[in-house]
């Protein structure tokens, strides 16, 4: 339920809680909210409980897709477009899904330097490329 709440974000809100209720009403309002997120467990878990009585298998077939759903949660997007581009589902890596070789293509050599072009004399106007203007 908290997954994505680390110790940093616990500690910045204990701290605004100490600041906003005071030291006096700071452990009643924890101990409240304790009750509170137990009391909503219990309902869900007895809801949860009470779907799964009433539909039986059907409950598991209507849970499969939201188990996947939280399984794709999981997945960073960069891996899955890395896989599907680069990789395939084998284990070996040798082949892609359309049956072509998983290689590195070949690097191109550097291009060589231009060399710099003629000095030009004081006076002199630079030569004009049509073709580029």
């Amino acid at each position: 339920m908290f997954e994505s709440v680390g110790w940093s974000e616990i500690l910045v809100l204990g701290v605004a809680g100490l600041f906003i209720l005071g030291p006096e009403r700071l452990p009643a309002a924890a101990a409240w909210l304790g009750r509170s997120i137990r009391k909503v467990r219990e309902f869900a878990t007895g809801a949860r409980e009470q779907l799964k009585g009433e539909l039986g298998t059907d409950f598991d077939e209507l849970r499969k897709p939201l188990q996947d759903l939280q399984q794709l949660r999981n997945f960073d997007p960069r891996q899955i477009v890395a896989k599907q581009l680069f990789g395939g589902d084998d284990t070996n890596g040798s082949t892609k899904p359309n049956g072509f070789a998983a290689t590195q293509p070949a690097i191109p050599p550097a291009p060589a330097p231009k060399p710099d072009p003629p000095k030009l004399n004081p006076g002199e106007r630079p030569p004009i490329d049509p073709d580029a203007t």
